[in-house]
């Protein structure tokens, strides 16, 4: 999988880029927020992708953050409905922390303004995130003033992350609270991640 690309860029369009990495030129759809705060073009710039792969296409999609990314992620993988399109969409009408605290707060309304989104799908992704998945008491803990510091937020974030990537709660956290158990050093959620990911293997 493509996880990120260096090059320059040639296009920078409302919702999609274009880089030019050694002669090679990668088309990126990226949410408008990331196109706003995008060099112009013949500046270089690193970009985080995820490569969606369906039966005659390839797309790349970019983002700026980690956040944005695992958030792009867990929307297509583990809400029903919820595709490439819809999932730029959210990011390009909110950023991360208000689409998190929309969902903690069940704000239907505020996540029924997205476009292309509807109060059907609003509510279906506030109902998926927070009774199938787990996701949002995650959130509200994260977002608490009180929260343990450093070391809890990235465990809270490296479990997110691999949320994201289709495993289920139970086992992300157990592999992650190993991970960081074992870990030497300052909290790093990368770091947590990637030792979890060699034990889920």
């Amino acid at each position: 999988m493509i996880t990120f690309l260096d090059g320059e860029i040639i296009e920078n369009l409302p919702g999609r880029l274009v880089l030019n990495i050694r002669g090679i030129g990668y088309e990126i759809l990226v949410p408008l927020s990331t196109s706003d705060n995008t060099p112009p073009a013949g500046e270089n710039i690193r970009i985080l992708t995820h490569l969606h792969i369906r039966e005659q296409e390839q797309t790349l999609y970019g983002f700026q953050t980690h956040d944005e990314r695992d958030l792009f992620r867990l929307l297509i993988n583990r809400v029903s409905g919820i595709g490439p399109k819809l999932g730029l969409a959210v990011l390009s009408a909110m950023s991360v922390g208000e689409f998190q605290d929309a969902v903690i707060r069940s704000d239907i309304a505020a996540l029924s303004t997205i476009s292309g989104l509807g109060k059907k799908t609003a509510e279906r992704i506030v109902l998926e995130l927070k009774d199938k998945i787990g996701v949002t008491e995650a959130w509200a803990a994260a977002s608490q003033d009180n929260m343990a510091g450093t070391a809890a937020r990235a465990v809270n974030d490296a479990v997110l992350a691999l949320i994201s990537l289709g495993y289920k709660q139970a086992d992300a956290a157990k592999a992650i609270k190993k991970a960081a158990a074992e870990h030497e050093g300052e909290p790093d959620a990368d770091e947590f991640i990637r030792a979890a990911l060699r034990g889920l293997k």
